[in-house]
């Protein structure tokens, strides 16, 4: 990645571990920044080297504390256009507001959409993503989008373990496509559960559509937040006679009292990916984190090199 062109990397606060990570893999050093708080909160960003005519990545997720992190990062965008940056692409592993992809009832906001213009307008010229939890909100954008996947990372994982007797369950049809897809990689079969919400952050789980008794099952979802709906999952799988049940998800939210509920749960291994980090209090026993540094590293470099995105998934970048 040398030559006339410069590409160079920074990482705000809420996820510098993997920042760090991907800057391991690229073997370019996270160039330096100085980020800090205003006594009334407000936040201050000064680039403590020169980005003039540079291609720039920023790594941010938009995680807790949620408006913290998108306004930390609309800073750091604006502060590179002012330097005179040549590109700006924000990686975002964790797009936050996504749930609030359109309306549902009067007088909502869509909240994606809104995020779309911020970044934008702070100064995105490129947006790099993974799994968000609804595919449309790169159409939300009038820049690039690279929606990036964990499925075959988690798929990798679930290969090496060999399970037998193996179902892939959806949480809800709106993840069937994806749930198709781990299935089809493992050989197994595929269930769908019957989900409605009452309520923000309310499950009612219905009943199991396909064969999962005597069955070892994958519950896959793009994120868990106060686990809610993974628990009344698990209740339901075990109902109809699951054996030992694997839940698995990119996004670790992870709000509230979710890895109390979910430790409790009678889930055997819980595996989720490090877009946003687990604070070492939230490391239970039956916790795996894989890291997707090396999905965004590649992403990162054929972005720069003008190459294709989609052939580090097989030539699909999402499924």
């Amino acid at each position: 990645m040398n030559g006339e062109s410069r590409v160079m990397l920074f990482s705000g606060t809420s996820n510098p571990e993997l920042g760090r990570e991907i800057s391991r893999h690229l073997s370019i050093d996270l160039g330096r920044v100085e980020i800090s708080r205003f006594s009334d909160s407000e936040i201050y960003v000064r680039f403590l080297e020169s980005v003039r005519g540079a291609h720039v990545f920023v790594i941010q997720s938009v995680c807790q504390p949620v408006n913290d992190s998108l306004i930390e990062l609309l800073i750091m965008m604006d502060a590179l256009k002012r330097a005179s940056a040549k590109t700006i692409s924000a990686v975002v592993p964790y797009y936050g507001y996504s749930r609030q992809d359109r309306k549902t009832l009067a007088r909502e906001a869509i909240t994606a959409k809104l995020v779309a213009d911020l970044l934008v307008t702070a100064g995105a010229d490129r947006v790099l993503t993974m799994d968000l939890h609804a595919g449309q909100i790169q159409g939300y954008f009038n820049v690039p989008v690279d929606h990036l996947t964990a499925l075959p990372i988690l798929a990798d994982y679930f290969i090496k373990k060999e399970i037998p007797d193996l179902v892939v369950v959806s949480p809800d049809v709106g993840r069937v496509k994806t749930t198709k897809k781990l299935a089809d990689t493992l050989g197994a079969e595929m269930a769908v559960l019957a989900k409605r919400r009452p309520a923000h952050n309310v499950a009612e789980i219905g009943y199991v559509i396909g064969e999962v008794e005597g069955h070892n099952a994958i519950i896959i979802d793009d994120m868990i937040d106060t686990g809610g709906s993974i628990c009344r999952a698990v209740e339901a799988l075990k109902k109809a006679g699951a054996k030992d049940i694997y839940v698995a998800c990119t996004h670790p939210v992870f709000s509230g009292a979710a890895i109390e509920n979910l430790n409790l749960a009678p889930i055997r291994e819980l595996i989720v990916t490090n877009t946003i980090p687990v604070p070492i209090d939230k490391h239970i026993d039956k916790l795996t984190v894989l890291s997707v540094g090396s999905v965004f590293a590649k992403t990162i470099k054929n972005v720069f090199e003008n190459k294709s995105v989609s052939e580090i998934f097989g030539g699909q970048e999402h499924v």
